[in-house]
């Protein structure tokens, strides 16, 4: 059975995103088309380039998350790197770790550029970044021209970078262009769930399922004052959208709904408990969800 696949940003959530993939396998799912953002780039990236759910998991199991917060040059300087970092850099982190992660995956299974992954002259990956030097939300790699760069040769781990450059948190990707250079960060500023990357105007030949990262667990805040915690709390709420809100019931019915278990977007001193527990979490979503899905009714009910 063929579906096309949306995965929503979360950061080290995304280990749950796996887990619901893994149960669609198991049950005879193929992907034709997938798509996401930061977190879910990531693992939709992982998919696009040929691996398994089991072996995504091995991967995301295996990452060193606290590397994730990968400092650069600046933040070497005593007392003020961290300030010099976001003056000077725009970001705390290079980013450079997950990066570079990513692209010998990639490598691993002979997929570096989006032309390794184009099929009838379009990407099987679709990955949301926004640029926000022209205040929009754009679409990797279509958008792409729009900047004067052939999509196919473009490199996808340094897409999916762009899809995860947390404002702040890690520098932005830089897109020169004859005008103007564009600062490029996190797809999560516009549209962390892009549920509706796939959908045509006629009844669609397979069934586009979204696979949704919400927190159901409401933990204190225990970060101390300062710059920098403020920094944190000011992107973890912006990145944690309630896009969800405005679905509508032809959207509702195709989203696997996964709990975080409280979890929060950076934090990256995650034990191998919790990522287990995010895991199982998106597996049971999964599950669940499908003991109630239907797409001859979907078809039936939503799109006719």
């Amino acid at each position: 059975m063929y579906a096309d696949l949306v995965c929503k940003g979360g950061g080290v959530k995304g280990i749950a995103l796996v887990g619901a993939i893994s149960y669609f396998e198991e049950q005879g799912y193929a992907w034709k088309r997938v798509a996401g953002t930061s977190a879910g780039a990531i693992v939709a990236s992982l998919v696009a380039v040929g691996y398994s759910a089991n072996e995504i998991k091995d991967i995301m199991y295996d990452l060193d998350y606290n590397k994730l917060a990968d400092k650069n040059k600046l933040q070497s300087i005593p007392l003020v790197g961290s300030a010099a970092s976001l003056f000077l850099s725009k970001g705390l982190h290079s980013g450079d770790y997950i990066e570079n992660f990513l692209s010998k995956k990639f490598e691993q299974k002979g997929k570096k550029y989006f032309r390794d992954i184009y099929i009838h002259n379009n990407s099987k990956l679709k990955v949301i970044a926004t640029d926000v030097t022209r205040h929009k939300l754009i679409t990797l790699p279509d958008d792409l021209v729009e900047y004067n760069i052939n999509p196919l040769d473009f490199e996808i781990a340094k897409a999916v970078r762009m899809s995860l450059s947390i404002p702040f948190f890690y520098e932005p990707i830089v897109l020169n262009t004859d005008k103007e250079p564009c600062y490029i960060v996190d797809g999560g500023l516009l549209s962390n769930f892009p549920i509706w990357i796939f959908d045509v105007a006629d009844n669609p030949r397979w069934p586009t399922f979204g696979l949704n990262l919400y927190n159901n667990v409401q933990k204190p805040n225990n970060n101390p004052n300062g710059f920098i915690p403020f920094l944190m709390d000011v992107m973890e709420t912006s990145l944690a959208t309630s896009e969800e809100v405005y679905f509508k019931d032809c959207d509702a019915v195709r989203i696997v709904n996964i709990p975080t278990l409280g979890i929060n977007t950076v934090d990256f001193d995650i034990s191998k408990d919790q990522i287990k527990s995010l895991f199982n979490s998106g597996y049971i979503s999964a599950k669940s969800f499908l003991e109630g899905w239907n797409f001859n009714d979907y078809l039936k009910y939503y799109r006719s």
